[in-house]
């Protein structure tokens, strides 16, 4: 459990708290870049307790500057893309993407006005069809490059959230390993049962395999995590390889053919902005995409109960009922919650290297070493080999998030070579060498 002052220095962000300024060191997703067009050039932004506009102009520059216009406070939402900026539509101010008045139409000619005036801008960068902003003290650092936003031969797509918590219970989520067996497992099998009696036709439960040993290892990157599960052992990939949470708000998970990417954003202390950056790789040549589509992924019904028949809407139920923000003075911790606990150390850390003035982890600034940043991933999930190739595979995500027909196409040409017995997609590397686990065993 935590005190309740150390739990508001953990998840609070708002303007200079320790959370907040450690945000605002990382390039952070705001939207996806096919959301804009000539019909629809400006969004609504609001991230750690800012509200903003983001737009594209008519060069297609994307900028992100303060909703309230500088001259009579008018939301700049409504404002008129230009070659070179935004223009408020109340008396024809342009401000550029980096906040600069560029004319007033109304002031005398030759008025040195404009360059007294500047709005709350920051810059924005695009990367693997999502747009990133940075709202942290110059210089700005690079935008990583992280695996699944650079890799070619893949089809990607995004669904979009705004969950009503706290961005930190998406994250303890992440590091919670034995909730897979029982949210997504005993759970599911209930919620199953209960359809099956409704209808009845015969209940068929799923196989829930059972966690007989965690582990979770401090890496450059965040933390690794590890399982062993009923009829599995050290030689699987789920204990060789795992997965990461990459620090401070991204966890990597799925599998090497079918893999995503969770991605937190604090809008502000109750609020967080949630994508669902989800990938298949077949591991063959494979068409360029024109555009990531994004998708409203919803978590709640119109009778206003949770959402609970797709894994992810079953755990941001679970983040959502902690309240909006989790009273994490009244929990109690067991063994199985190591993971928890190692990630709060580990933000505590890096909060205290902010404080001191350095850069917290994953804070790139040499561009040699932000080239291509790979992520560790598993190529057997949960003793499967085929973890997310196929369609009607899995939960009612697809409901929400349509998979494409022509990937089964091309999953299928990954089936014969693998068949002819050519390597598809390279086994990853044991991440166990040098590492100190923190291994838990279950008692079952």
């Amino acid at each position: 459990m935590l005190d309740e002052l150390t739990n508001d220095r953990l998840s609070q962000i708002g303007p200079g708290t320790p959370a907040g300024n450690l945000f605002r060191n990382y390039w952070l997703p705001i939207a996806g870049s096919s959301e804009f067009s000539m019909q629809r050039p400006t969004k609504r932004v609001r991230i750690l307790s800012e509200d903003l506009v983001l737009y594209k102009d008519k060069s297609g520059t994307f900028g992100l500057i303060g909703e309230s216009c500088a001259h009579r406070r008018i939301s700049m939402y409504y404002g008129i893309p230009e070659l070179n900026g935004l223009r408020c539509p109340y008396h024809g101010w342009l401000f550029d993407e980096t906040g600069r008045c560029i004319e007033q139409p109304a002031e005398p000619e030759g008025s040195t006005f404009k360059d007294k005036v500047r709005m709350t801008a920051y810059p924005v960068q695009e990367l693997g069809g999502l747009l990133f902003a940075y709202l942290g003290e110059s210089p700005a650092p690079l935008l990583p490059r992280w695996d699944l936003f650079t890799w070619g031969d893949m089809y990607r797509q995004v669904g979009v959230t705004v969950i009503p918590c706290n961005w930190l219970q998406a994250m303890e989520n992440s590091i919670d390993q034995t909730h897979v067996e029982w949210l997504h497992g005993y759970y599911t099998n209930y919620l199953a049962e209960l359809r099956a009696d409704a209808s009845g036709k015969e209940f068929k439960p799923k196989k829930v395999r059972q966690h007989l040993r965690i582990g979770f290892d401090r890496f450059e990157h965040g933390i690794i995590k590890r399982r062993i599960e009923a009829g599995g052992s050290e030689q699987d990939d789920d204990w060789q390889i795992g997965h990461p949470l990459v620090f401070p708000f991204i966890l990597k998970t799925g599998a090497a053919h079918a893999p995503s990417f969770q991605i937190r954003v604090p809008i502000d202390d109750t609020h967080t902005l949630h994508f669902l950056y989800k990938c298949y790789r077949p591991g063959v040549p494979f068409p360029a995409q024109d555009e990531v589509p994004i998708y409203d992924l919803p978590w709640q019904k119109e009778d206003g109960d949770a959402i609970v028949d797709f894994t992810l809407a079953q755990d941001m139920m679970a983040w959502i009922t902690q309240g909006a923000i989790a009273s994490r003075e009244l929990e109690s911790l067991g063994q199985a919650d190591t993971g928890i606990i190692l990630y709060r150390q580990l933000l505590e850390e890096q909060l205290d290297l902010v404080e001191a003035g350095k850069d917290p982890i994953n804070v790139f600034r040499n561009p040699s070493e932000n080239e291509l940043l790979l992520l560790p991933q598993e190529k057997v999930k949960h003793g499967s080999n085929e973890w997310g190739r196929r369609s009607g595979e899995g939960d009612s995500l697809s409901n929400y998030l349509p998979r494409p027909d022509f990937l089964d196409e091309i999953f299928d040409q990954t089936l014969a070579k693998e068949k002819s017995g050519e390597t598809v997609l390279a086994d990853n590397d044991t991440t166990l060498s040098g590492a100190v686990a923190r291994d838990v065993a279950l008692k079952k």
